[in-house]
């Protein structure tokens, strides 16, 4: 026993020594500047939302915090990026709803149950059906009575397969039997991009996304996807009030890689609170058509986990396969 004791207590020493390491890493943590990835293109509503949020939580930090645009293989590429990332507290990861679509998607090389370490809920934004103005839909009736009498003749543009504006789409075309084209770009800007031209009639975007295309005219809104009208719209009815069961919501979040120190995990979520609850904040979501939820980061995981679940039966009964 005696032998044993001298072991016991270098074991001890270590482990004190590496807690007191992680604690005063945590207490000088940022000493440089904070990378978030994005793991879409610009333009779309994660990295509207992103720079927003980056903006503010620089201020409070006092680093600067960046968005670093990962886009490539529905996501995936950044993903990559992030988990393979050092555990430091100086890379995180901003993803939305369509996180959740590709745990469905056969070869994709990251564990999306394991890999990530959910940090904070940022807020939800609605879903929002969008049409050229040239494009003869003012009401998602009209658009069904189209549709029906033109199968397979009308186009919708979405971020690409598995995406939050796909995902919309199918929900939609579920409910209500009609035949939509579906045409997949690397991104919701592109896309969004591409129903502006014209070359595409619509999308069933993020609200956060479409918004100021909405204000300028160059797109009209027809209708928005949350369970009750957008208050900076209340002319503009929700799909469910044509289309009951209809509800489509994009919620985004900020993630860390695995074995991220808590307290610095802690640490980034008291933060981000702290800036999503700022009324300066609130209001510029709110001007982009989204609205803050604040959550732990326990009940974040556990949002995460149902979205998961809801939108994985949609890919089943639509049938839709991962690339």
């Amino acid at each position: 026993m005696k032998a044993k004791l001298p072991v016991l207590r270098i074991l001890g020493l270590l482990l004190a020594s590496n807690l007191l390491v992680s604690i005063a890493s945590a207490a000088g943590w940022p000493e440089k500047p904070v990378r978030i990835i994005i793991p879409w293109p610009p333009g779309g509503s994660t990295d509207i939302v992103g720079r927003i949020l980056a903006a503010d939580l620089g201020a409070r930090l006092k680093q600067q915090v960046l968005i670093d645009n990962r886009a490539g293989a529905g996501s995936i590429v950044g993903l990559q990026i992030a988990t393979a990332s050092p555990p430091d507290g100086y890379t995180f990861m901003m993803t939305s709803t369509a996180y959740g679509f590709l745990i469905d998607k056969p070869k994709v090389p990251v564990d999306l149950v394991n890999s990530f370490a959910p940090v904070a809920m940022i807020g939800f934004g609605d879903s929002a059906l969008v049409v050229h103005p040239s494009f003869p839909v003012k009401t998602v009736k009209d658009l069904i009575e189209l549709a029906k009498k033109r199968p397979g003749e009308i186009f919708y543009a979405s971020s690409g397969i598995g995406g939050f504006p796909h995902m919309n789409t199918e929900l939609f075309k579920l409910k209500t039997g009609v035949n939509l084209v579906h045409v997949p770009f690397k991104g919701g800007g592109p896309a969004t991009a591409d129903v502006i031209a014209g070359h595409t009639q619509l999308q069933f975007s993020s609200l956060v996304t479409s918004a100021p295309h909405i204000q300028s005219g160059r797109l009209r809104l027809v209708a928005t996807g949350g369970p009750k009208r957008d208050p900076k719209h209340q002319n503009v009815p929700t799909i469910a009030e044509t289309v009951p069961g209809y509800e489509s919501r994009i919620w985004w979040g900020i993630f860390a890689p695995p074995r991220t120190p808590p307290d610095i995990i802690a640490r980034f979520h008291g933060e981000t609170m702290e800036v999503i609850s700022s009324p300066a904040f609130q209001k510029r979501l709110e001007e982009q058509g989204g609205a803050v939820v604040k959550m732990s980061s326990a009940e974040f995981g556990k949002l995460m986990v149902s979205e998961q679940n809801k939108w994985l039966e949609v890919i089943r009964v639509a049938g839709i396969k991962g690339e």
